[in-house]
């Protein structure tokens, strides 16, 4: 991988080309490019150069963009910020990058976090469904459009009411072309989209389709690092659009946004150019508003097709070979692997093999193992995470009563169950709440039910921090069971069970402290049109790594709630409890005949098919032996009987 990652090399007395094509994924390929501003032909500054090149005539190819925000409000809420390669792996994509211009709100261009509301600027298409319209005011208007099978256009200028989008399943755009027809039309961007900023030296991020329309060009040129790639004008993005095989291309956001990543075989993003955001030391990649990517296979080899089939602790891995070859699979709970199954000497081209004995809801890396005629053949690291069969069962809801005071109880053991809580101020059902507004309480904040008192000593503002407790009782087996809280908490809070501390919402991350005049360090619902009041439910697992002090028994949750000011008008307090509990699932084997035929199929993981004369047996493996359906075997006219087995 280091060596394709490299820019290509130059010779001595040219003009700067890319180096050669370096197939990555199927239908993707990779080149690189280097400015050397003292070679003759070269341009005044130093340039690093990546390329992509996507096959659209790939049939596995397929493209995505950011898609709809929860909660989706056009010109505002259109998307939510995220790093490419975030992007990247949350959608399991092999190829990403930077695409829109936007504006997050807060932060502009610069957001301070992921999840912040974005407008998108121009028209944006997500897997049919228009994520931002072709806008008033924006002046971005250079849109490329790819229809269901992948076919691109150009929209030069996209202006509303816009270009027709029906059938178009993928849009983006950029903010001007640069690329037209085959001839540089860079320089002419500067009279026609004045910028005095972004016609500089800059980062660059364009895109860029070949004259027959075959193939995508995702380019990206590094900046603002000197001595290594200072940037380029849109001239130079031209060139080096032209040189790479572009017959017309537009400029997209860059600068600091400018950041090309690329899937390793575990799924996690590896970075393709060295972004000036990381090179000025904030730590990660620019949070952005708008993002690219593109699905593909991997390379074919002589192993190819892995697939994963996970249950909880089981799996099946089954891949195909080019030629017949033994079977194994070696795994683990890191990319160092360490377990090993037995080899399968029989061989095959088409593979199957079953992982027992696995922990549920857990990461698992593999790789697969395939000999023939004296040669190994070993896959990348792939990874797989086990399900986890549970129910989910009800302790009390968010009515449930809490004893409650504002007493400071800094030192005190307050948490613990052997704590007496009797002297408390008062105890009633949730929510509790304080709201001394003057246009009085939110009605949206519901149920209210036990109303608590302000605090006399600050202007009748409400205490910053009320303490909880109630107790509840479990009474179910305690292997395996998780908990989870769904809560209406404004501001913060911390929760307490039997004693231990199980969570902070809102609150200074530990080993930080918390004290009665501790203030929040954010509130509920900053999405919400009344933000910052408890409208939206604060819901979370408390997993059973940290659910080990339940008992059997009467159990005490305690909560401290905590203000996001010392002059907040309100404080609101209410929760249910919930637990999970591993099951037992069977799986499910269906049976469909023919004539002179049966299929049976199953679709959970980590079975192999046994079959017998009788129900009493003896049972014995099919033949393979088959871990994966559907399975089609002759009928006869002897009884015959299947299983899964485990």
């Amino acid at each position: 991988m280091l060596a394709w990652l490299t820019a290509g090399g130059l010779a001595a007395t040219a003009a700067p080309m890319p180096g050669p094509w370096v197939p990555i994924f199927k239908g993707v390929a990779h080149a690189g490019g280097t400015n050397v501003p003292g070679i003759a032909g070269n341009f005044p500054r130093l340039q690093v150069v990546y390329c992509e090149r996507v096959d659209l005539t790939d049939p596995d190819i397929r493209l995505f963009t950011t898609p709809r925000a929860t909660g989706y409000v056009a010109e505002s809420r259109e998307t939510l910020s995220l790093t490419v390669p975030d992007f990247l792996k949350q959608n399991h994509l092999q190829v990403a990058s930077d695409a829109n211009f936007y504006d997050a709100n807060p932060g502009g261009a610069d957001p301070s976090s992921e999840g912040v509301p974005c407008n998108v600027y121009g028209l944006q298409i997500s897997s049919g469904t228009v994520v931002s319209a072709d806008s008033v005011g924006d002046n971005r208007y250079a849109a490329l459009l790819f229809t269901t099978n992948n076919q691109p256009s150009f929209v030069f200028i996209n202006r509303p009411p816009g270009t027709n989008t029906a059938g178009i399943a993928t849009a983006i755009t950029g903010y001007y072309p640069i690329v037209s027809n085959g001839v540089n039309i860079g320089a002419a961007s500067i009279n026609a989209y004045p910028d005095s900023f972004i016609h500089g030296e800059q980062p660059r991020t364009a895109f860029g389709v070949s004259q027959d329309n075959r193939y995508l060009f995702i380019l990206t040129i590094d900046g603002r690092q000197d001595g290594y790639s200072v940037g380029a004008l849109d001239s130079e993005t031209a060139y080096w659009m032209l040189a790479f095989g572009a017959w017309n291309a537009i400029n997209m956001d860059g600068g600091g946004s400018t950041a090309l990543y690329i899937s390793d075989a575990a799924g996690n993003p590896v970075a393709v150019n060295h972004s000036s955001y990381l090179a000025a030391g904030y730590g990660h990649e620019r949070y952005i508003g708008s993002h690219f990517g593109v699905w593909a296979k991997p390379l074919p080899g002589f192993i190819n097709n892995v697939v994963s089939i996970p249950d909880d602790t089981a799996a099946t891995i089954t891949w195909d070979t080019t030629d017949p070859a033994t079977t194994q699979v070696a795994y683990g709970l890191t990319a160092d692997l360490g377990l090993l199954t037995a080899v399968q000497t029989a061989l095959t081209t088409n593979h199957a093999i079953n992982l027992t004995g696995l922990t549920p809801a857990t990461d698992y890396y593999f790789q697969v193992i395939s000999t023939a005629a004296g040669q190994t053949h070993s896959s990348s690291n792939f990874l797989f995470t086990t399900t986890n069969y549970i129910a989910t069962s009800q302790l009390f809801d968010i009515t449930n009563a809490w004893t409650y005071t504002t007493a400071d109880l800094d030192g005190v053991n307050w948490t613990t169950p052997s704590y007496d809580d009797s002297g408390w101020i008062g105890s009633g059902p949730g929510l509790l709440w304080v709201d001394v507004r003057s246009t009085g309480p939110d009605p949206n904040v519901q149920p209210k039910n036990t109303q608590m008192p302000a605090n006399p000593k600050n202007n009748g503002y409400p205490f910053v921090t009320y303490y909880f407790r109630t107790h509840f009782t479990f009474t179910n087996a305690l292997s395996g069971v998780s908990l989870v809280l769904s809560n209406y908490v404004d501001d913060g809070a911390v929760f307490y069970l039997n004693g231990a501390e199980i969570y902070r919402l809102r609150m200074a991350p530990a080993p930080a402290v918390i004290a009665n005049s501790t203030l929040a360090s954010g509130y509920p619902c900053p999405d919400a049109t009344d933000y910052g009041n408890a409208v939206c439910p604060d819901v979370f697992p408390i997993g059973s790594d940290l659910a080990t002090n339940l008992e059997a028994g009467d159990n005490v949750l305690a909560a401290e709630v905590h203000n996001y000011s010392a002059l907040s008008p309100d404080i609101t307090f209410g929760s249910a409890l919930f637990f999970n509990e591993p099951v037992d699932a069977s799986p499910e084997l269906s049976l469909a005949a023919a004539p002179g035929a049966i299929t049976l199929n199953w679709t959970r993981g980590g079975f192999t098919l046994q079959s017998a004369p009788s129900p009493t047996g003896p049972w014995a493996d099919v033949p393979g032996p088959v871990a994966i359906g559907p399975f089609t075997t002759a009928t006869s006219d002897a009884a015959g009987y299947y299983r899964l087995y485990r």
